[in-house]
C-alpha cells in the first residue's frame, strides 16, 4: 500500500536499528588530503596490499650487495616477526605481556641445542623447527594458565617475572646440578652462550649468506602476516577484539575469556620462537643479552609506533625503528635527524605563523648574542669544534660553521672526562623543560627560546659523541614522544570509537 503524498518523514532513530553503529563509518573517515588519499588505498584488500609491498621488498637483495645493508634488512624482518607476534596478545587481545621476549630466546636456545655442536646434535631444519615451535606454544600456554584470571598490571608483573626467569636461566645455565648431558652440567653456555649453530637447511641447501636469510625472513613474515590476518577476521579474532575493548562485557556475553587469553599468548609465543630460530641461525650463535628486557622495550616501541592492533602498522613500525637506530649510529646522521625533528615539531605545533617566526628568530638571536658575550669575556669558551666520530669538523660544511658560531663550545669540550659543561647544561635544561610544563601564554614562548638553544648545547657537548650508546635510544624516545603527542594511535593505527 503506497504512502499518502504528504506523509511526514520521521527523523528520529528507527526501531530495531542501532544508529550509533550504523554511522560509525562516518565517524572513522579521514579528513583532508590524507583522508582522500587513504580511502581508495583501504578499499584494496589488506593481503593484496601487503603482497605488493612484500614483492617490492623482495627485490632489495637484488639491488645491493652491501652485506651491512642486507644484515640490517634481516634484523628488520626479524623485528617485524616479533612485532606481529606481540601484536596478537597486546594489540588484538589487549593483554599486557611483558614476558614476550622469553619466547624469542626460547626459540633461539631451542634451535641451538638441537642443531649445533653443543651436544653433538645436528637435526635438519625441518625437524628442529616443528619441535621448537610446538614446545614454545606449549610453554606459552602453560605460562598463561596460572595467570588467566589476571588482567592489566597484575598480568604484566607475572609475565615480566617469567621473562627475567628465562634470562637468569640463560646466564646461569652453565652449572645445572640436576641435569647432566654428555658428562656436562652446562646447558646454555652461560654468559658466553652457544656457538657454532647450524645454518638453516632447506631442500638440501644451506643458507649461509645475509641475502638468503633476507628472503627466508621475508617468507616467514608473509606467512605469519597472512595467518594472523585471517585469524583476526575469524570468530576468534572478533572475540579477541571484544576481550580487548571490554573483558567484563565479553564474559557476560558467554565468550570463553580464559581460553581466549591462553590462545593469544600461545600464538604470540609461537611467532616469537620462529623469530628466535631465524636470528640464531643467521648469527650462528645464541647469546643471553640478545633476549633481555631492552629488546622487549624496543619491540613495544615498534608496535606502538606502527599502531597497536594494525598488522601492517606494526611491520612498518618495526622496520622504521630498526632502520632509524642504525642511522643514528653515525653522529652526522644523528645531528641532521635531531635538528630536522625539532624544526618539524615547531612547524607542526606553533600557530599562528608569526609566533613560529618569532620563536625561530628569537632562538637564532639568543644564540648569536650568547656566543658574542662569551667570546668577549672568555675567548677560550668558543674555541671548541663540532665533532663527528671523535674527529674535528672544522671544515665540515655549512652546518658545522653555523653551530660553531651559534653555540658556546669550550676548547676542551670533547676531552675524555671533561663533561662539566654538559652536566651544568643538562641540569639547567631539565629545569627549563619542567618550567615549560607549568607556565602559560607569552611566558611559555619566551622560555622556549633558551630551552631550544640549551638542548642543542647539551647535544653537541656530549650526546652526539655517544651515538652508538644510549644517545640513540634517547633520541628515538624523544621522536616517539613527539609522534605520540601528535598521533596517539601510531602511524597506521586507528582511533577507538567507544560509546559513552
Amino acid at each position: 500500500m503506497a504512502e499518502p503524498p504528504n506523509t511526514p518523514q520521521v527523523s528520529g532513530p528507527r526501531i530495531g536499528a542501532d544508529e550509533w553503529v550504523a554511522r560509525s563509518d562516518e565517524r572513522s573517515q579521514y579528513a583532508g588530503l590524507i583522508g582522500r588519499l587513504r580511502r581508495p588505498v583501504e578499499r584494496v584488500p589488506v593481503v593484496l596490499r601487503f603482497g605488493v609491498l612484500g614483492a617490492a621488498v623482495a627485490l632489495v637483495p637484488l639491488m645491493t650487495s652491501n652485506e651491512y645493508l642486507l644484515r640490517v634488512g634481516v634484523v628488520s624482518l626479524i623485528y617485524a616477526l616479533l612485532a606481529l607476534g606481540l601484536n596478537v596478545s597486546v594489540g588484538l587481545a589487549g593483554l599486557l605481556d611483558l614476558g614476550y621476549v622469553a619466547f624469542y630466546g626460547f626459540g633461539a636456545y631451542g634451535y641451538a641445542m638441537l642443531s649445533s655442536s653443543k651436544f653433538g646434535v645436528h637435526w635438519a631444519t625441518w625437524q628442529t623447527l616443528p619441535v621448537v615451535l610446538a614446545a614454545s606454544i606449549l610453554v606459552g600456554f602453560l605460562l598463561a594458565l596460572p595467570s588467566r584470571r589476571l588482567v592489566g598490571d597484575y598480568l604484566a608483573i607475572v609475565t615480566l617475572f617469567f621473562g627475567q626467569i628465562f634470562y637468569t636461566i640463560a646466564v646461569q645455565g652453565y652449572r645445572v646440578p640436576l641435569i647432566k648431558i654428555h658428562n656436562s652440567h652446562d646447558l646454555t653456555g652461560g654468559p658466553n652462550g652457544i656457538a657454532d649453530v647450524d645454518d638453516f637447511r632447506v631442500f638440501g641447501h644451506h643458507l649461509t649468506t645475509n641475502r638468503a636469510y633476507f628472503w627466508a625472513s621475508l617468507i616467514a613474515v608473509a606467512v605469519v602476516f597472512v595467518a594472523v590476518h585471517f585469524m583476526n577476521q575469524s570468530r576468534t579474532g572478533r572475540a579477541w577484539r571484544a576481550l580487548r575493548d571490554d573483558p567484563l562485557a565479553t564474559e557476560l556475553m558467554g565468550m570463553p575469556v580464559n581460553w581466549l587469553k591462553l590462545l593469544a599468548i600461545a600464538v604470540g609465543a609461537g611467532v616469537g620462537a620462529l623469530a628466535g630460530t631465524i636470528n640464531v641461525a643467521s648469527l650462528h650463535g645464541a647469546f643471553p643479552d640478545d633476549y633481555n628486557t631492552p629488546i622487549l622495550i624496543t619491540i613495544y616501541a615498534m608496535v606502538i609506533l606502527g599502531g597497536v592492533g594494525s598488522l601492517l602498522g606494526v611491520v612498518v613500525g618495526a622496520v622504521t625503528v630498526n632502520v632509524l637506530l642504525e642511522v643514528l649510529r653515525t653522529p652526522e646522521h644523528a645531528r641532521w635527524i635531531l635538528y630536522a625533528a625539532v624544526l618539524i615539531t615547531l612547524f607542526a605545533k606553533l600557530r599562528p605563523w608569526h609566533r613560529l617566526a618569532a620563536v625561530l628568530a628569537g632562538t637564532v638571536a639568543f644564540g648569536v648574542a650568547v656566543h658574542a658575550i662569551v667570546a668577549a669575556a672568555w675567548p677560550r669558551g668558543v674555541h671548541g669544534l663540532v665533532s663527528i666520530s671523535g674527529t674535528d669538523f672544522s671544515k665540515g660544511g655549512w652546518l658545522g660553521w653555523i653551530l660553531r658560531h651559534w653555540l658556546v663550545l669550550p676548547g676542551n669540550t670533547y676531552e675524555v672526562g671533561r663533561y662539566t659543561y654538559f652536566n651544568l647544561g643538562l641540569v639547567v635544561l631539565i629545569g627549563l623543560v619542567l618550567a615549560l610544563t607549568v607556565v602559560r601564554g607569552w611566558a611559555r614562548w619566551l622560555l622556549l627560546v633558551p630551552t631550544l638553544w640549551l638542548a642543542a648545547f647539551v647535544w653537541e657537548t656530549r650526546l652526539v659523541e655517544e651515538g652508538t650508546g644510549p644517545t640513540r635510544f634517547l633520541l628515538l624516545g624523544a621522536i616517539l614522544v613527539v609522534l605520540m603527542a601528535a598521533r596517539p594511535q601510531g602511524l597506521l593505527g586507528t582511533h577507538r570509537v567507544e560509546p559513552v
